[in-house]
């Protein structure tokens, strides 16, 4: 934090209070105050605006918070990052791109790393939500940027990560990752290619900062151990679908139901790509608990082990399954 900024616990319940009432004008006029107070603007977004939203999420996890209240907080905070954005000078430094996953749609994380950025003296150009990698690789022959900034927030979008990645280094751009969707402390964004991995925005200046040699980290990527991951990542129509059988959701609610389910088979395509069974562990564990808190955790085993059933021909998926189904019956 800037060594006269303040932002204590205090401040952090009148902006959560602000966002549980949807009051636009409250929460704007809080951050505002902070900066006026001697806090920058990476102190407010990332110390304030940046930990409500980890609670707003926990509040959703939990139940207690619906999906309507939490999109409501989220597009305050929105309003929040485009205000004090437009207390950010003019750029002096090189040009960077900042783009989220495709098929991933939690954008704050991004918005917030994109004006802690710019006002790091950074050209940036914001391309939102969800960016499927040929527009991406498009973008960047078009524009020539010294970087790209890629949100993933969560894991079973890595293949996808890794597409974007591999476009990126392809157009000759080095790719710095930020978010948990690349694991803890970011152990698998090297491994998709990946220049380096930040925890927050002020990593992502941190690292610009630095030495950031295009030549090392653009070109093909690291292979995969093999390619059984493509293999299930071409079932994962016909894998939904059967996992949706075995929960035979009522017609309401199907449509959730489904969702959820693809990301539980994109995360076990993601475990598969990295090699690394904790991406599923930890999945497994995540959608229990959004499961419990809704009364729904029973169906989880039986749906891992429709899995493993239907993937008997790939014994390295089928053990990550019944490492799944432990991690389940234990909890």
């Amino acid at each position: 934090m800037s060594s006269d900024c303040r932002i204590g616990p205090e401040s952090l319940a009148a902006y959560l209070d602000h966002l549980e009432r949807a009051d636009r004008a409250g929460a704007v006029a809080l951050a505002q105050g902070l900066l006026a107070e001697g806090c920058s603007v990476a102190d407010v977004l990332v110390d304030l605006v940046a930990v409500a939203q980890r609670e707003i999420g926990r509040r959703w996890l939990t139940g207690s918070w619906s999906v309507a209240q939490e999109h409501a907080a989220t597009h305050v905070s929105e309003l929040v990052v485009d205000a004090l954005g437009a207390a950010v000078g003019p750029s002096r430094r090189g040009h960077v791109v900042v783009a989220c996953v495709e098929g991933e749609w939690h954008a704050l994380a991004a918005r917030i790393v994109s004006e802690v950025v710019r006002a790091a003296g950074w050209r940036v150009t914001f391309l939102g939500a969800s960016v499927p990698a040929r527009h991406l690789v498009s973008y960047l022959h078009q524009t020539g940027p010294d970087a790209v900034l890629l949100s993933c927030v969560q894991p079973n979008r890595l293949v996808r990560a890794a597409r974007m990645v591999e476009a990126s280094r392809t157009a000759g751009v080095p790719v710095l990752a930020g978010g948990p969707g690349f694991g803890p402390e970011g152990r698998w964004a090297t491994a998709i290619g990946a220049a380096a991995w930040g925890a927050s925005a002020r990593d992502a200046v941190r690292l610009l900062s630095g030495p950031l040699s295009a030549g090392a980290h653009t070109g093909s990527p690291p292979p995969p151990p093999d390619d059984a991951y493509v293999a299930v990542l071409h079932r994962r129509r016909d894998l939904v679908r059967l996992a949706l059988s075995v929960v035979d959701p009522p017609e309401e609610t199907a449509e959730d139901v489904a969702s959820g389910l693809a990301h539980l088979v994109d995360a076990l395509v993601a475990a598969v790509r990295v090699d690394d069974d904790q991406l599923l562990l930890d999945f497994v564990r995540w959608q229990g608990e959004a499961l419990t808190a809704r009364g729904g955790r029973g169906v989880l085993d039986d749906v891992l082990a429709a899995l493993e059933r239907a993937l008997t021909e790939h014994p390295r998926v089928v053990e990550r399954l019944r490492t799944a189904r432990a991690a389940v019956a234990l909890a």
